[in-house]
């Protein structure tokens, strides 16, 4: 077993440099984010949001003369007046009024462009009271010569340094906008971390199964524009999108609009599994509506990523792993450049309860890494043998651990060597099925339950997923499953249980969520044993008669963020109330109660639909957030945002999905909004314990 000390003492200087230490103004609703104080920092991180004219070293300004750049006016007045928006720390593009911006062609010509793009990036350095600009693409540097503006090589013209001269008559740069107004809550009462809690969302899964089937991505340095566009293979109408058509509507033939910003035709809708859900400024007003910890869990599959055609990224899962948590940093690093420079951002990325508490006192919100993979450090079973060892299993553990990884799913979707998985029901269980077979050998194998535990009910049918099949080899067919309920008949195995163990030796959360219910009650009497706290269920994904088995663990439950009540379709499907009451009925008295969700959100999974009575009792705009912040409707480009309508169609309706809690709740809606508000400190403390 590893050496926790060891391990530990790697990362004391690189937790010391996540904690937060500048409170952040509100935006309100307004698309920009707040200008920096001149000099508070780097001269260059100031410059971000903010209106400037270029004037050479020679004092000429430049104007624009058509898609050139001259530097031949004397006059302020006539100059161009450029929006710095920052692409990332240190980085700008240069906004025009007309909403061309500052580019180049690749060599010596510097051109005005409508369409954001790798070339419109600028890096800015200061000189004194000076900068120089440098293409970020290719490193060519911006000079006056001849005048109008042109391209060198670095260093061949000594004068290149512009001045930015502060003016008026910008256009604000394209941007969601938040929707929200108001200072988001620091500390409650004994000094309490209130606010809630998402503890299973996927913020990179632009990176996913390769890395193109996923529509949209988190953030862009080019802005939204080139954030929130659709994939190329899903046009035209949508129609070449199977896996979406399969997943999303049942019919691998369906038609959706593909446009993306500025109309959102179709997307994102709560029902649309491969279109980006968690941008970031969908995030932020989630923030501001009460969000305090933002559990962000890599995702990868590599069976899957195989079989999709097209891709960008390689399959292997640590891989995916790995890109993801870089894509996680520079987002925050993009966040801090919006708001004048490291550290001054509302999104840290924090590895230790002291740090969240830390986090959430400065009024931001604490991103805590998660992961969830089909084959975790390799290990996969193929025949029934496994594909990993113990020492693959410590490297994998430490490099998770340096990544700033703390908690953690052991088995996802498919059977592997550390056990069995929990089975998916419908066309989705037919797919993942086939997609274990491909994996491991063989389809999933079940048992008669021994208690009143139970695996989702196994697919039989494979009614619009037949395309699906001709992936198996010729001859290979589905099993077909007896009726009524069944369990996976692999259960935690050695490897299963030294991995268990090694999460406890440091200190990291075990996610029993995909386990089959052989695997999580095995972990569950590991964990028993040794009266380890650190014990979630993230998402809905164990049964909820565990539940009980985690609580008197001191561990902790969240709910997966779907319909509020029952739905027309499905009656018998209990809605997130009713399954908060049976919750909460199972806590133990021994310890700090609150709730949580998990959203999901960028997973296989719909978001919440509209709550069933919105028409005849909706949820009013704006209405106020249980910390006193004033929510509005949520726009993006020409789209308006509304839960009664749309449902939680993007990551920044789940405050407005809470909000609707105390209307479905009726008269428990106080109790459950109070119950929600206490999940961030009922999850910090089992993490104090498991740390302890």
């Amino acid at each position: 077993m590893r050496s926790v000390p060891r391990l530990r003492g790697r990362l004391a200087g690189t937790i010391s440099l996540l904690t937060a230490a500048v409170v952040v103004a509100t935006t309100g609703v307004s698309a920009a984010a707040p200008s920096p104080a001149p000099g508070a920092q780097n001269s260059v991180y100031a410059l971000a949001n903010g209106c400037y004219a270029l004037r050479t070293e020679s004092g000429d300004f430049v104007r624009r003369d058509g898609t050139a750049y001259l530097t031949d006016s004397t006059k302020a007045a006539d100059a161009e007046p450029f929006r710095l928006h920052a692409a990332q720390l240190g980085r700008f593009m240069l906004y025009g009024p007309d909403g061309s911006m500052l580019s180049h062609d690749g060599a010596d010509s510097v051109l005005a462009t409508s369409e954001a793009a790798p070339s419109t990036d600028w890096t800015v350095m200061s000189t004194g009271e000076s900068f120089v600009l440098t293409a970020t693409s290719n490193g060519r540097q911006l000079i006056s010569r001849d005048l109008m503006l042109t391209m060198s090589d670095p260093g061949d013209v000594p004068e290149s340094a512009f001045t930015l001269i502060p003016r008026d008559g910008c256009a604000d740069f394209p941007e969601a906008e938040v929707g929200a107004s108001g200072v988001p809550g620091e500390i409650g009462p004994n000094g309490e971390v209130t606010g809630f809690i998402d503890t299973h969302v996927h913020m990179n899964a632009s990176e996913f199964m390769g890395g193109n089937l996923h529509c949209g991505r988190p953030f862009d340095p080019q802005g939204v524009t080139a954030a929130l566009v659709d994939c190329p293979d899903h046009q035209p109408d949508g129609i070449p999108a199977l896996l979406e058509n399969v997943l999303s509507y049942g019919n691998p033939f369906e038609t959706h609009d593909t446009t993306g910003w500025p109309s959102f035709a179709d997307w994102p809708a709560h029902d649309s599994l491969t279109h980006e859900q968690t941008y970031y400024k969908w995030v932020e007003r989630a923030w501001r509506g009460g969000l305090r910890i933002f559990t962000n869990l890599f995702v990868a599959n590599r069976v899957l990523c195989e079989l999709y055609p097209s891709k960008r990224n390689p399959c292997d899962e640590m891989e995916t792993v790995r890109i993801q948590a870089q894509q996680t940093r520079e987002l925050q690093d993009y966040i801090d450049a919006q708001y004048g420079g490291p550290g001054r951002g509302w999104f840290r990325i924090v590895s230790s309860p002291e740090q969240a508490r830390q986090v959430a006192a400065d009024g931001k919100l604490a991103v805590t890494l998660g992961v969830e993979v089909s084959e975790p450090f390799g290990c996969s079973v193929r025949n029934g043998i496994p594909q990993c060892t113990e020492d693959d299993i410590d490297r994998g553990l430490d490099e998770l651990y340096d990544l700033g990884v703390r908690q953690m799913i052991v088995t996802h979707k498919f059977d592997n060597a550390l056990g069995g998985a929990r089975f998916d029901g419908g066309v989705t269980g037919v797919a993942v099925n086939i997609g274990n077979y491909l994996g491991t050998g063989e389809f999933w194998q079940s048992e008669s339950c021994t208690g009143v535990a139970e695996d989702n009910v196994l697919p039989t049918k494979v009614d619009g997923a037949q395309n699906l099949l001709a992936v198996l080899p010729p001859g290979v067919t589905l099993p077909v499953y007896p009726a009524g309920p069944q369990c996976n008949s692999h259960g935690l195995t050695d490897l299963g249980a030294y991995m268990i163990r090694g999460l406890m030796d440091l200190g990291m959360i075990v996610d029993i969520d995909h386990m089959s219910v052989k695997t999580a009650e095995a972990a569950l009497d590991i964990l028993e044993a040794a009266n380890y706290s650190g014990v979630v269920s993230s998402h809905s994904w164990s049964d909820p008669s565990l539940y009980k088995r985690i609580y008197a663990l001191g561990g902790f439950v969240a709910l997966y963020a779907g319909q509020l009540d029952a739905s027309d379709e499905k009656p018998e499907e209990r809605g997130f109330i009713d399954q908060w009451r049976d919750a909460r009925a199972m806590r133990s008295e021994n310890y700090y109660f609150g709730f949580g969700y998990g959203a999901d959100t960028n997973g296989f999974g719909p978001q919440a639909a509209p709550r069933g009575d919105a028409a005849e009792n909706p949820l009013q705009y704006p209405y106020t957030a249980f910390d006193g912040t004033v929510m509005d409707q949520q726009r993006a480009g020409t789209r308006i945002f509304d839960v009664n309508t749309d449902g939680v169609a993007q990551y920044g309706m789940i405050p407005d999905w809470i909000a609707d809690m105390r209307i479905a709740a009726g008269a428990d809606g106080d109790t459950i909004i109070e119950d929600m508000s206490r999940g961030a400190e009922a999850y910090l403390q089992m993490w104090e314990r498991a740390r302890n």
